[in-house]
């Protein structure tokens, strides 16, 4: 009870202040910005929640922990229903803030931070959510593997998703994480829910395969060490 408290509070504790600042302020901090707050709050997510559920607040981190057999089945189902759960509360969070805004507040027009793609293809949004999140679960898993330094593994963690924001927001919208996107997509139209599939499936994909890179602890085989 307690990992899965830890991962819905963290999982919307990073919608509430990631799609947050891209909503509240997007306009005024820019994509830097907004890939700092997801960074910077997965940073203290680590810190906060890591010693109690490891800090996943990602459906995909969570399947590649289950591929690597760092994570029991009984356990991955849990994490996962909490992290979507809190995904959902914290979008509900935004929704209400958000219609309370003097004036009013369209969504259709100003959108809810909700993962989507428009000025590239599906094929180039896909692309990059897989390939994206293949390499934060590189990065995850191997920082936290045995005999890698734990006390950065946080802030090794929170950079790199900085990183892929930064590079991906123009793509795809740069989630790597179905529950993030779920929350949002909820509340932000049929354009953002007949577009969720591919970032469940995408990022599902990336992390299967870096699961199966550090299957039993080891990156490449018993013989590879980091």
């Amino acid at each position: 009870m307690q990992k899965a408290i830890a991962e819905f509070i963290g999982t919307l504790t990073l919608v509430l202040l990631g799609c947050g600042a891209a909503i509240f302020a997007g306009d005024k901090i820019g994509y830097l910005g907004i890939a700092l707050t997801f960074g910077l709050a997965i940073v203290a997510l680590a810190y906060g929640i890591g010693p109690i559920s490891g800090g996943h607040v990602n459906p995909a981190v969570s399947l590649g922990a289950l591929v690597a057999g760092r994570l029991s089945m009984s356990d991955f189902i849990t994490y996962v229903i909490a992290q979507c759960l809190g995904a959902i509360v914290g979008a509900l969070i935004l929704y209400v803030i958000v219609t309370g805004k003097t004036g009013g507040y369209d969504i259709s027009k100003s959108g809810f931070a909700t993962s989507g793609w428009s000025d590239y293809s599906m094929a180039s949004a896909f692309l990059f959510e897989a390939v994206a999140t293949f390499l934060f679960l590189v990065t995850i898993l191997g920082v936290t593997q045995k005999g890698s330094p734990s006390m950065l593994a946080g802030l090794a963690i929170g950079l790199t998703l900085t990183a892929i924001h930064l590079a991906g927001i123009p793509v795809s919208g740069s989630s790597v994480n179905p529950a993030r996107s779920l929350g949002p997509a909820l509340f932000g139209g049929a354009t953002a829910l007949s577009q969720l599939w591919l970032y469940i499936v995408a990022p599902c994909i990336g992390a299967a395969l870096a699961g199966l890179l550090f299957r039993d602890g080891a990156p490449l085989d018993a013989n590879t060490k980091m």
